[in-house]
């Protein structure tokens, strides 16, 4: 499906409606902390850039959304982050539940962080 695609907007648009729906709010939630990041499709999935830097990955699966990486956090934010992490790097959020996109911006903002 997603391998022959060369845009973020090309695979979002390989989704179902209520898929999409979902995709577009967590490229805008990651928008709104970095407007100017760049665009791309790496692994078959889209990529948010930084300075031509990966900095977020995220992905539509059969019944959740995933971001990757998942950046260092404090006791409080890993607390808030544990029922949705499927490993070290990677968080996964259950598309039958609200999708937390205030979460996802100080995710990506602690990328944008941490970045150096």
């Amino acid at each position: 499906m997603a391998g022959q695609l060369q845009t973020i907007d090309q695979y979002i648009s390989s989704f179902p409606d209520d898929v999409r729906v979902v995709l577009e709010a967590v490229r805008r939630s990651i928008r709104k902390v970095v407007p100017a990041a760049g665009e791309t499709i790496s692994y078959r999935i889209p990529a948010m850039t930084l300075d031509g830097r990966h900095l977020v990955y995220f992905a539509a699966w059969k019944h959740h959304i995933s971001l990757y990486p998942v950046p260092a956090a404090d006791e409080a934010l890993r607390q808030e982050l544990a029922p949705y992490l499927a490993s070290k790097g990677t968080v996964r959020f259950p598309l039958r539940e609200p999708i937390p996109y205030g979460l996802i911006e100080r995710l990506v903002a602690l990328l944008v962080q941490q970045r150096g």
